[in-house]
């Protein structure tokens, strides 16, 4: 299977590469990002444009991404998505487009990451109160992450309906977060020294539980994306979300 990357010459394309180089299943047939042209990345030279491959996987910016994603609806070409910032709309307009070729779009490729979202998603309906804190690499132009925001989504769907916020006087604006869907208070963190971290803390009379994961390291999100390079194929037009392909 001959796979391409968007954003090759960024940290996180640069892991995909060498994943998918590592992997005897799959070829690594193709490397693009404009920032970084006549550059090594694996056994490949990255390029302007994508050469003629099975599967693009993108780890670009959002607004490169939408691009690539659509050149792949049109070209016939399977892609997976990890890139951030994507919204509903562009989630109606991609699902759209992906009739001749299937599309994988996940906020988090971390197994770990998957799980404690589904695990949320399942505690939810017990509890009355929520909040979420997302801690990422200052490097990351977004907020609240990707992942944040389906948490909130996914834990929102299993209880609409929870505890007002009792906050009557701000004294530092945005000191409670940002407000998710059904009120869910979101907040984000950008350090140095961090990757990507979550925490869903969830509360009731009398107790409280934490749901936490933590990457330490890029390589913790490469078996999720190698398994959505496998199985896209399976996966007829948009599917957004890895828990998908995991049958939870």
């Amino acid at each position: 299977m001959r796979i391409g990357v968007f954003g090759a010459g960024g940290r996180m394309g640069a892991t995909v590469c060498g994943a998918i180089e590592a992997d005897a299943e799959l070829e690594l047939a193709g490397a693009v990002d404009p920032n970084h042209v006549g550059e090594q990345v694996e056994s490949v030279t990255i390029m302007d444009d994508m050469p003629d491959v099975d599967v693009v996987v993108d780890f670009t910016q959002v607004s490169a991404a939408r691009d690539n994603i659509l050149w792949a609806a049109e070209n016939g070409v399977h892609a997976v998505v990890g890139t951030t910032g994507l919204n509903a709309d562009d989630h109606e307009r991609f699902g759209a487009a992906f009739t001749k070729s299937n599309c994988v779009i996940a906020p988090n490729f971390a197994i770990g990451a998957v799980l404690m979202m589904r695990m949320a998603e399942l505690a939810a309906p017990y509890f009355e109160t929520a909040e979420i804190i997302e801690l990422h690499h200052d490097a990351k132009r977004d907020s609240p992450s990707g992942t944040a925001m389906l948490t909130a989504e996914r834990m929102a769907a299993a209880k609409p309906s929870w505890a007002p916020d009792p906050t009557e006087v701000e004294v530092v604006a945005g000191a409670r977060g940002g407000t998710g869907p059904s009120g869910i208070h979101v907040h984000a963190v950008r350090m140095r020294g961090m990757v990507a971290h979550q925490e869903v803390i969830l509360g009731t009379t009398g107790q409280t539980l934490t749901i936490r994961h933590d990457t330490t390291d890029r390589s913790s999100f490469m078996p999720g994306v190698l398994l959505a390079v496998k199985r896209v194929a399976e996966r007829p037009g948009l599917t957004v979300g890895l828990d998908a392909l995991l049958d939870l």
